[in-house]
């Protein structure tokens, strides 16, 4: 893989190992606009990498340091999620510019992107994860257009799971403990809900807890084959 060294300003020193990657949509109207801001030391905000919209691969922050791209955020009791990951950003104007599918030149380069990340440091697939599962509240990226199927298929993310399980009946509070034992922060309870629907049932996002959602938490959180979460 190719690698085009665009260095950004915006980091400083770890106190984490990494453990998560984070994935992002850039939300701007241009690539180069995201890319400007990325690197503009009065903007204090970065990303390890950035894809661009042909599938070029941008490294603006070195691994070893801790770049500025996750803001206040939370992933299975991490609140520093900038020390413990790495940050993917993906060329894509967002909600607010006209959100629209990943090109398939994105997705092909961050397959291999993210698995040697994932070797490089021993990250499991349950802590390949979105913007908008570590901050509920304030993101939405990358999104429920974004083909995470893709990343499962070759077991860089959690798949969607397809096995039909009984609806395990848990209250809304019984279902709030179990995502938060799954890696959320349900401190705001609706956010929380959402996120977790834009990530594993994208084609309806409505914030309430029905029995799919109930079902595909369940199948999560079921035992798997050792190291493989």
């Amino acid at each position: 893989m190719t690698i085009i060294e665009t260095p950004s300003p915006n980091f400083d020193d770890r106190a984490l190992p990494v453990s998560i990657i984070v994935l992002h949509y850039t939300g701007m109207q241009t690539a180069q606009a995201a890319i400007d801001r990325l690197r503009d030391p009065e903007a204090k905000v970065s990303a390890h990498y950035l894809i661009a919209e042909d599938g070029q691969v941008l490294r603006m922050v070195p691994e070893d340091k801790r770049a500025w791209h996750a803001g206040k955020s939370c992933w299975r009791g991490i609140e520093d999620v900038n020390s413990a990951s790495i940050g993917i950003e993906i060329v894509n104007p967002g909600h607010e510019f006209g959100y629209r599918p990943f090109f398939e030149e994105q997705i092909d380069a961050l397959i291999p992107l993210v698995a040697g990340i994932t070797e490089r440091h021993g990250i499991t697939r349950g802590n390949v994860v979105g913007h908008s599962d570590i901050a509920p509240t304030r993101k939405q990226d990358p999104g429920e257009l974004f083909p995470w199927s893709r990343l499962a298929k070759v077991r860089l993310a959690l798949p969607r799971p397809t096995k039909k399980l009984l609806d395990p009946m848990w209250a809304d509070a019984g279902f709030l403990v179990a995502l938060e034992r799954f890696g959320y922060d349900v401190r705001d309870k609706l956010a929380a809900v959402v996120a977790f629907q834009r990530r594993f049932r994208p084609e309806l996002i409505d914030g309430v807890i029905d029995g799919e959602c109930r079902s595909i938490l369940l199948a999560l959180l079921l035992p798997k084959p050792q190291g493989d979460d």
